[in-house]
């Protein structure tokens, strides 16, 4: 019989003291009488085999013993392993999130019929382009209410990614279910057959369940921004998915200060597209609604947000007379650099101030007002340099960063680096291109984002956090130039578009890219706070944009559009994904209907010991020693 923890045997030394206790235990006071003395003297001579005899007839002995014997095996945890039935009473639902399950009413069609697989135990996947898990390890209650709080999203589903996680829930509790319940017309990676295939090979239940039926349908399938001379223009493409040419009737509206409306008809053939353009958008947020109702409504109204354009103000604080950051973010349209060799009394001007100083560290009082402006709210970058190395930088400084930095250390090979958390900032950068000479180590903070790591070591090279309200980020990327120089990153191209993604992150502009987005777009905020979406208010860090609409999130306004195709295209049938998961091919892995299971055996030794407790008080109180 194996044992978890075999090291507790050792407490079956504690029988050995009970034994020597009852062999010592004080006998009853013998007076020696002449006529028996003879026979009083043999006794003695057999006495300890007589206390032997005397010692295994005590059953307060043997309950005392077996009461130590089975506490010291139940410390060590015995069990015996057996082979058990997989179990299907967990049931994980998967449901389909995509825009074309807003079609009609397959989405209500889809959760009531969720409501008919719920067993004992449940969760819910919700397949978007990336796993969501709902619920997991419920009763049946609390998962239909779930299920009917849900709300339709309008993003491409990864079917098989939700497959792949609601299995390793399953796998890792012996066993259970699979229902996917989806229209099954279009999804993002592997194909579900084979989702189902694998699954089916460990012994996993999979129902797919199809739900809706083919329709025709008019939608808004593309929307391209166009900088231009006087501002942007927006390309729309729109396709009926029908049989017959149609007329629609197209709403334009502009929300900033007073709202305007336009309207435009177009004829759109059967089967075919139509184009248009809206020239020179006003700042704000533009509606592009087709204005008659139809099947899917997710794909009848576009949005276009254009930020209204302030010139920012951008400080360096630096003590080198060439410095390739502000050069390139000089470049940059609506943006006013300052250069300064110490931090100046007033910051509240400044949008984002950078410190860049290569060796002359901040004076206390420079630090005092960096902080004051940090913690209200202000933006601030620290570029890595010899200033910034802990033996030369101030507690308080300290307590500003993002990482926690050591010494300067010199690398002949280059510095391996890797992607920790890809964002907009990291997006094209080439790593391999830069060659890295010397950096600054250092270690990031509990509350810290990391970007950019090295690839030994997780030194952070590009990170960033909160202080108070503002934002703090550490680029790790020197600026020195010539000799001195640590890298060659800023004889990169990717040099001045890292640096303009940054300063208008930082600054609330940016490109007009990062103001219009495609649904199933993830973006990670400095901290946690309350953004606004289509579906109302929430509290998070990292924004899944699931819905199509207009989010508030950091104080920009973001327009969210589905602009899919197939996600558009409601004449499109599942049935060839049934028809081919009914298909009973050989799995390629062996199937197993048992899974080795630990049955310990601690609970009944236990609940022995308590038995045998009560007995031997029964005893006490029977020889009236109790």
């Amino acid at each position: 019989m194996p044992f978890e923890t075999p090291l507790a045997l050792l407490a079956l030394v504690s029988v050995i003291p009970l034994i020597i206790l009852y062999l010592l235990r004080p006998k009853p006071l013998l007076v020696k009488i002449p006529s028996v003395m003879f026979l009083m003297q043999v006794e003695e001579k057999k006495r300890f085999f007589t206390s032997i005899t005397k010692l295994i007839k005590d059953p307060l002995f043997l309950i005392q013993l077996l009461v130590l014997i089975l506490l010291a095996l139940a410390a060590a945890a015995p069990y015996i392993i057996t082979n058990e039935p997989l179990s299907d009473e967990h049931t994980v639902l998967v449901i389909d999130m995509s825009a074309s399950m807003q079609t009609e009413s397959r989405f209500q069609e889809a959760t009531s019929k969720a409501g008919d697989y719920v067993s004992k135990e449940n969760s819910i996947v919700l397949a978007h382009n990336i796993p969501v898990i709902l619920l997991e390890g419920q009763d049946a209650t609390t998962t239909k209410e779930a299920l009917s709080s849900l709300k339709a999203g309008a993003t491409v589903a990864d079917i098989s990614a939700a497959m792949g996680t609601g299995m390793r829930m399953l796998l890792s509790e012996g066993g259970g279910r699979l229902v996917v319940i989806s229209d099954f017309t279009n999804w993002e990676g592997e194909d579900p057959v084979s989702a189902k295939n694998l699954a089916e090979s460990n012994s996993i239940k999979v129902e797919f369940v199809q739900i809706g039926k083919t329709t025709d349908n008019i939608g808004i399938i593309q929307g391209r921004l166009e900088t231009t001379e006087n501002g942007y223009n927006y390309n729309c493409v729109i396709k009926n998915y029908g049989d017959s040419d149609q007329n629609i009737p197209v709403e334009i509206t502009n929300t900033d200060g007073n709202s305007e409306t336009n309207s435009i008809d177009l004829t759109v053939k059967a089967k075919s597209t139509e184009q248009f353009v809206l020239q020179n958008l006003s700042t704000g947020t533009t509606t592009i609604k087709i204005n008659r109702d139809d099947s899917l409504p997710a794909d009848n109204i576009a949005y276009v947000s254009v930020p209204k354009v302030s010139n920012k103000r951008v400080l360096f604080v630096s003590d080198q007379s060439l410095l390739p950051s502000m050069t390139s973010v000089s470049l940059m349209p609506g943006i006013q650099t300052t250069s300064a060799t110490g931090v100046p009394q007033d910051l509240t001007q400044f949008s984002v101030v950078v410190v860049a100083k290569a060796n002359q560290s901040l004076s206390s009082s420079e630090i005092s007002l960096l902080s004051s402006y940090i913690n209200s709210g202000g933006k601030a970058v620290f570029i890595a340099s010899d200033s910034l190395a802990a033996q030369g930088t101030d507690l308080e400084l300290q307590k500003l960063l993002p990482v926690r930095t050591s010494n300067v250390t010199k690398t002949e090979k280059g510095l391996g680096m890797k992607v920790n958390q890809s964002t907009r900032l990291t997006d094209d950068l080439d790593l391999d291109e830069i060659a890295v000479y010397k950096y600054l180590n250092a270690t990031a903070r509990l509350d810290t984002t990391t970007l950019i790591v090295s690839e030994k070591g997780d030194v952070p090279i590009l990170a960033y956090g909160t202080v108070g309200e503002g934002t703090v980020v550490y680029v790790g990327f020197s600026d020195q130039l010539g000799e001195n120089s640590w890298n060659n990153f800023h004889n990169l191209p990717d040099f001045p578009v890292f640096w303009f993604k940054l300063v208008g992150w930082l600054g609330g502009s940016g490109d007009i890219s990062e103001y219009n987005l495609k649904t199933g777009a993830v973006s990670t905020l400095a901290k946690e706070q309350e953004i606004t979406t289509p579906n109302g208010k929430e509290i998070t860090k990292k924004v899944l944009y699931s819905s199509a609409g207009l989010y508030e999130v950091a104080g920009r306004t973001i327009a969210v559009n589905l602009y899919n195709d197939k996600e558009s295209d409601t004449a499109l049938d599942g049935s060839d994904v049934i028809s081919r998961a009914s298909v009973k091919d050989e799995p390629s892995v062996v199937k197993a209907t048992t899974y080795e299971s630990k049955n310990y055996l601690d609970t009944i030794m236990i609940a022995l010991v308590f038995i045998l407790v009560i007995l031997e008080l029964y005893i006490i109180k029977k020889r009236g020693e109790l």
